[in-house]
């Protein structure tokens, strides 16, 4: 099997084909910066040094998977069945169960557990007693919390919170680690990385086979698309009956900040908190991501930035003193005409997976079993 881009998607995917017994090349030229298995388990847990510049200098535009905070929303999704509810209830089953397998072999997640939705006013107030009187009629454990209950988190929320819905099961999982992690468990069980670029798909008999920029070609029984943005320029003519999705791009910005010495620390919040779409991320030594992924097109909108630097103008004195030290963005693709996320099969042994504009990180793991479904039932 070859699996082409090697995202959250395109990696869950190689990484559940080789446990389920596959031998799999996982191409994409970004794998070059990942480097061996023995050169990725001496990094630290990723600091920003490795998600964008200098606040000083321009933001670096990255991947999708690269640049996202990789929040778990899984129980506060709005909707209570479908299948966008069943792709997210199977993702967050599939994560615990990756999580203790992954623990269990030294390759542990990073996971902060909780996420808490802030209600800026009565009528998401209202919104959030709803779906907690639904997800408790089915069992899922979500919490109201009161204006007084807030007011013991520190540092200090927003003034304009009037109360929030907890989620227990839901949380922030580091996307850097978890890549880092399923690729070097991925290699360890036979998961051939390659740092190259696909230039072309070809039919051939009863194979696939990647044409590479480098001239190279590779051929495999079951070819993966997970290209991202790309997936229309790899299309092959032999999937011509079915056209190629179209994809928006959509992008995303983020910001690392470094809170004032004697400000408190926000360890002690939930995995994340969100604020009028803005989200809010704890991270160790004291700083914070701020991230939304809001924009239309490729180009960065500066008054975006600026309402997630001001929480929309309600950012509390300490966020305001605290100091920007990394600023980055990341382009998703949102299909056109048709739900996300996409999973198609054009042609036999093709699988197109992708389409992940939001909660990619989230989707992954439900994303790669049907995938492999798709494969393993061709």
């Amino acid at each position: 099997m070859i699996v082409i881009g090697a995202g959250i998607v395109g990696l869950t995917s190689a990484w559940w084909l080789v446990q389920r017994g596959h031998r799999v090349t996982l191409l994409d030229p970004a794998l070059e910066r990942s480097g061996s298995e023995t050169a990725a388990s001496r990094l630290a847990a990723p600091e920003p040094a490795v998600r964008g510049e200098q606040a000083s200098g321009q933001p670096q535009l990255l991947s999708g998977s690269d640049a996202a905070l990789g929040l778990l929303m899984a129980d506060v999704f709005h909707r209570s069945s479908g299948r966008a509810w069943r792709l997210r209830q199977r993702s967050r089953t599939l994560w615990d169960q990756w999580r203790r397998s992954l623990e269990e072999r030294g390759l542990p997640l990073a996971f902060r557990p909780g996420l808490l939705l802030l209600a800026n006013d009565q009528d998401q107030g209202q919104r959030h007693r709803v779906l907690v009187a639904e997800r408790l009629a089915q069992g899922i454990p979500l919490e109201l919390w009161s204006q007084q209950r807030l007011a013991s988190l520190a540092p200090q929320l927003p003034a304009g919170c009037c109360g929030a819905l907890y989620s227990p099961r839901d949380g922030q999982l580091d996307p850097a680690v978890a890549l880092r992690q399923l690729r070097i468990d991925g290699q360890r069980q036979g998961l051939e990385l390659l740092a190259a670029s696909a230039r072309r798909l070809e039919r051939k008999g009863g194979d696939w086979c990647v044409h590479l920029e480098s001239g190279e070609r590779r051929c495999a029984a079951g070819i993966v698309l997970a290209a991202g943005l790309n997936l229309a320029a790899l299309w092959p003519e032999a999937a011509a009956a079915s056209p190629a999705p179209r994809l928006a791009a959509v992008l995303g910005q983020a910001l690392e900040l470094q809170l004032a010495a004697g400000d408190p620390d926000p360890q002690g919040w939930p995995g994340s908190l969100t604020w009028c779409g803005i989200n809010l991320v704890p991270r160790p030594g004291r700083r914070l991501w701020l991230g939304a992924t809001l924009e239309p097109g490729q180009r960065a909108d500066p008054e975006a930035l600026e309402r997630l630097r001001s929480l929309n103008g309600q950012a509390p004195a300490w966020l305001q003193r605290a100091a920007v030290v990394r600023h980055w963005q990341g382009l998703r693709g949102r299909p056109e005409g048709q739900p996300a996320p996409l999973l198609q099969q054009p042609a036999e042994g093709l699988v197109v997976a992708g389409g992940t504009y939001r909660n990619g990180v989230l989707l992954a793991p439900a994303l790669a079993e049907l995938v492999v479904e798709c494969l393993e039932t061709a």
